[in-house]
């Protein structure tokens, strides 16, 4: 049985990307935008390198293992994030009622959803960028979980509850993330 005695990997950071540390909070700059986060556990140690991030951890135990991986995996799509941001496509569906989406300040309305005259609407989140091109709603951003909550927020405002879900298939889902 071999004993991990310390986990460590160095996260080679593309051109054009600024990190700035700050105690626990590390901040990524770039073309399409800043994304930050708070990274703080005792044992896990993040350092900046001259072209690099590195995550490390002594000793590790199962937990700390997991946490290692989500970090480093939070590194990367945060520097991915600044470079090349983050795309969903969503597709509005519907068989009766033609739905009306639009985007209001941070909120995402969505009317005439199965004919109801209230309208339903959906929180944007952060520097998310939401876009309506006819049967098609384009989200995009540099941090990965607010253009992925976003999604989900759009995709759960028309969730239907008191229909059978085989008939009334009507809804903004999401068909393409990247």
């Amino acid at each position: 049985m071999v004993i991990a005695t310390e986990l460590r990997d160095e996260i080679k950071l593309p051109k054009g990307v600024s990190v700035e540390m700050s105690g626990d909070v590390i901040k990524f700059k770039g073309p399409k935008g800043e994304v930050k986060r708070n990274f703080s556990h005792p044992r896990l140690k993040i350092e900046k390198g001259k072209e690099s991030i590195i995550v490390s951890v002594k000793l590790p135990n199962k937990k700390e293992k997991a946490l290692f991986g989500t970090w480093c995996a939070h590194i990367r799509n945060m520097a991915k994030g600044v470079t090349d941001g983050f795309e969903y496509r969503m597709k509005i569906v519907y068989a009766h009622f033609p739905i009306k989406a639009s985007v209001k300040g941070d909120l995402f309305m969505i009317e005439n959803f199965l004919g109801e005259r209230t309208p339903r609407s959906a929180k944007i989140l952060g520097s998310c960028k939401v876009k309506v091109e006819g049967n098609e709603v384009i989200l995009t951003g540099a941090d990965i979980e607010e253009v992925s909550q976003t999604a989900a927020n759009i995709e759960r405002a028309t969730l239907i509850a008191d229909r059978d879900p085989r008939v009334f298939q009507d809804g903004i889902y999401i068909t393409v993330k990247g």
